[in-house]
């Protein structure tokens, strides 16, 4: 399954770049992509292309801390329909929950998580669906936006108690004060932003339910126009949220989806597909991920994608990319100190 993000946000993201002086027709050009996809709000874009789009920017612009704006960034971001559901929610933790079930709209390539800590909670951001690497910058980018989509919501300036990247430190790092203003930490199994409970759990000022309902039947329109309500689809985002705690079997992904598992099988024989196909499709679209991720040791990345042990873990890449672990991530210029 290619991962897309929405034209809508795709069209702030290039609105961005042309405020820094960056050519964008020229930009969508080498990219070989179509600029007249942004103006039309149900077209998607590829993972991988807006990668490379970040990529020639950095590159054009010369500013290894493109998007690390918060003026810029809450001057172009779009979260479209779903910003305007949240805002109807009763607080800033629902409305980032409900975030977590509604972000396919914006892009599917992109996951989200809400991890507690003590009374505070930890916004988690990762990307999947790339054969090459996030460049940092999309990732810095997309944690600011969810900064300044929280300051939107509340109405009220949000601080960041802490902010991890996976990335190691760059060598200025001032920009990354600036914009976060809180501890900062490098080389980190996760790209995250630490919010208080006091923030999260803030009355929003445009609470309202019955808006709630209407955003709430718009957006299930439009993940079912994307086929993101299918039960194939919901059985792979569940066992992608899962698979660092260990191989999901398929009753418990069944139970956590309101399904008895019978119906679960049922379902997907109807879609033509079946648990062990979208497991196996799951871990090799994480594999790709965290193998271009050089923090992590081989053992690690076995661990996370659920394997009891690392020689089926070598088996399985031999079988998705033609290569053991170690040399796949040598096409990336990462040298695996840890080997399977």
């Amino acid at each position: 399954m290619e991962r897309t993000s929405s034209s809508t946000w795709v069209k702030g993201l290039a609105d961005m770049f042309a405020s820094q002086g960056i050519d964008v027709p020229r930009l969508f050009r080498t990219a070989r992509l179509d600029i007249t996809l942004l103006d039309k709000p149900a077209a998607r874009f590829g993972a991988e292309k807006i990668s490379e789009l970040w990529d020639i920017a950095v590159a054009w612009s010369g500013n290894q801390a493109l998007g690390l704006n918060p003026g810029l960034a809450a001057r172009y971001v779009n979260f479209d329909v779903v910003g305007y559901a949240m805002m109807s929610n009763p607080n800033l933790r629902t409305g980032l929950e409900n975030l977590s079930r509604y972000l396919a709209l914006i892009s599917d390539c992109t996951t989200f998580e809400l991890v507690p800590e003590r009374q505070n909670c930890w916004l988690v951001l990762g990307h999947i669906g790339n054969t090459r690497r996030v460049p940092r910058q999309r990732q810095e980018y997309s944690l600011l936006t969810l900064l300044i989509l929280s300051r939107w919501l509340t109405r009220r300036e949000v601080r960041v108690l802490g902010a991890e990247f996976i990335f190691a430190e760059p060598l200025d790092f001032h920009p990354y004060r600036m914009t976060f203003d809180c501890p900062l930490r490098f080389d980190q199994p996760a790209s995250r932003i630490l919010l208080s409970a006091e923030d999260l759990d803030a009355p929003l000022p445009s609470s309202n339910p019955t808006m709630f309902d209407l955003h709430e039947r718009v957006i299930e329109e439009r993940l079912t126009s994307l086929g993101n309500t299918r039960t194939s689809y919901r059985v792979s985002e569940e066992i992608i949220r899962r698979l660092h705690q260990g191989e999901p079997r398929r009753e418990d992904i069944a139970s956590g989806l309101a399904l008895t598992d019978r119906t679960l099988q049922r379902r997907l024989h109807a879609e033509n597909t079946s648990f062990q196909q979208l497991l196996d499709e799951a871990r090799s679209e994480l594999a790709r991920k965290y193998l271009t991720e050089e923090h992590h040791s081989l053992g690690q990345v076995a661990d996370m994608l659920g394997f009891v042990d690392q020689s089926n873990f070598f088996r399985a890449c031999k079988r998705w990319f033609d290569l053991p672990p170690g040399q796949y991530r040598q096409r990336f210029g990462i040298n695996s100190a840890s080997t399977v």
